[in-house]
């Protein structure tokens, strides 16, 4: 691969190797052949990076939100420039198709460094009159910020976390997944290459070992994960003690309900987009899809004939659009739920097992009949498994949806606006959809409530938990005191 990183870490502008590390192989899913390895940060290393993003932090807090945001929007840029090649890595890093990390995943990250390229500039602070008096305020950036990335969206993920972080003055140290190591590091180099300075933007490799050694150093300010819900309850935990700003985006088994009056072409697409994009593996998916019982078989039949259409094979090969599972590991965890839901009694309606080929593929599986209490309707599979319930009335299927420790998501389909605003409103989730799934812009707020995290990335939003407000009272008179 010509795209390929040069060395496990990318810290201070520049590729650092130290093969004492733990040995991570790199797999290709759709082949199960190692593709490269690195190794994971010792403690040296990890010193290394945070001492680097400390050194630079300062002056580029410094430094006007313009020329900060013209060295974000420049990286934009070159990734553009340098799509195909990054979107070729991405499919090697994860498995998923190049038709759709080519126009999903580096463009994102692209989408993340140029909004927030031009946001810099506008951080400004409010003048509070106070009579003669006044306050003013002013918008300071963190310090040093720890990313953890998750497998699935390596190169997206990158950069969600890294515009707003370097956008407010911050510095980032990221660790991607184990499983996908190698986007975010073109992603730094890219970063350095457009003239961000030196230490502002670093990659370490490793384990949950390297991710709590950077979450618990008192030189961190701020620590964003990505990932699973056990994960973020102990990052979070850790982040606490140390009285650090947190992001927490976590997983979810989100509620996609479709009413009767529902265009039932739309429906079905959504249903895909939200079950079987990336393979499944987005934590945002509306995996238990409610349908009305009356259109419940009109529904399904339909899927079934779309189903048709997943194209499985090669992912380098752009008429490929189903690729595998990201690791051996994820794919024995998807069958064995999938072993679950044949054995409590959901009904198959495809898919349903491993596909015989090369690499780590699961067929696109739908499961009919399932009630709220089967496994597959209660747990996070992170893979390619839709759970279709039945409903008919629009309270019970609200309090069915609801009844979940996750809400990262939910999404309605029905023609009648004033419904789908009124079934939004009471949906316990942060990120929603009206007769459409999983669009996920740079400018529209994303992440969950209850399990399923706090904070915002993306958006506006995503400012408010990468700086800080301080607020300064000027008094223009003489100052009154008790003795």
């Amino acid at each position: 691969m010509t795209t390929q990183p040069t060395a496990s870490h990318f810290i201070n502008g520049a590729y650092v190797e130290d093969t004492s590390g733990t040995e991570i192989p790199v797999i290709f899913p759709a082949t199960g052949e190692v593709i490269a390895t690195v190794y994971s940060a010792t403690p040296a290393i990890i010193d290394q990076a945070l001492d680097a993003a400390k050194a630079a932090q300062k002056a580029w807090a410094k430094m006007t939100g313009t020329e900060r945001g013209r060295i974000l929007r420049r990286a934009a840029d070159m990734i553009r420039e340098r799509n195909h090649e990054l979107s070729v890595l991405e499919t090697y890093d994860t498995g998923k198709p190049l038709q759709e990390t080519l126009v999903a995943d580096a463009t994102s990250g692209a989408d993340a460094l140029e909004y927030f390229g031009g946001l810099a500039a506008t951080l400004t602070g409010e003048h509070i009159p106070m009579g003669e008096d006044w306050v003013y305020t002013v918008r300071e950036a963190l310090g040093v910020c720890v990313g953890i990335g998750a497998w699935n969206y390596p190169t997206q993920i990158a950069c969600w976390k890294g515009a707003p972080a370097l956008a407010c003055g911050n510095a980032m140290i990221f660790k991607p997944s184990e499983t996908t190591p190698l986007c975010a590091l073109k992603v730094a180099e890219i970063l350095h290459e457009a003239g961000l300075p030196a230490g502002l933007y670093n990659v370490v490799q490793g384990l949950g070992d390297v991710g709590a050694s950077l979450v618990n150093d008192p030189r961190v300010d701020k620590v964003s994960l990505t990932g699973s819900v056990p994960t973020g309850k102990k990052v979070y935990a850790a982040a606490a003690s140390g009285m650090k700003h947190v992001t927490m985006e976590l997983g979810g088994k989100s509620p996609l309900i479709i009413f009767d009056d529902a265009d039932i072409e739309n429906a079905v697409g959504g249903a895909i987009n939200g079950n079987f994009y990336s393979s499944g593996q987005v934590c945002s998916n509306g995996t238990r899809v409610f349908v009305h019982k009356n259109i419940k078989e009109v529904f399904l039949k339909r899927l079934s004939e779309r189903l048709e259409g997943a194209v499985l094979g090669n992912p380098l090969d752009e008429a490929v659009n189903f690729g595998p599972m990201v690791s051996e590991r994820q794919m024995g965890i998807v069958l064995d739920y999938i072993a679950k839901g044949k054995e409590e009694g959901a009904r198959l309606i495809s898919g349903g097992e491993r596909v015989d080929m090369e690499g780590f593929f699961v067929a696109p599986t739908v499961f009919a009949d399932v009630t709220d209490e089967m496994t597959i309707a209660q747990e996070e599979i992170f893979g390619p498994v839709m759970a279709v319930l039945d409903f008919d009335d629009e309270d019970d299927v609200i309090a069915r949806a609801n009844a979940t420790d996750f809400g990262l998501s939910a999404g309605v389909f029905t023609r009648d606006l004033t419904r789908a605003h009124r079934v939004i409103g009471a949906l316990e989730a942060g990120s929603c959809f009206i007769n459409s799934y999983n669009d996920a812009p740079v400018e529209a707020p994303f992440g969950g409530v209850k399990a399923s995290g706090v904070g915002r990335e993306n958006s506006k939003e995503a400012i408010q938990h990468y700086s800080q407000v301080k607020s300064v009272y000027v008094r223009m008179g003489d100052v009154e005191a008790a003795f």
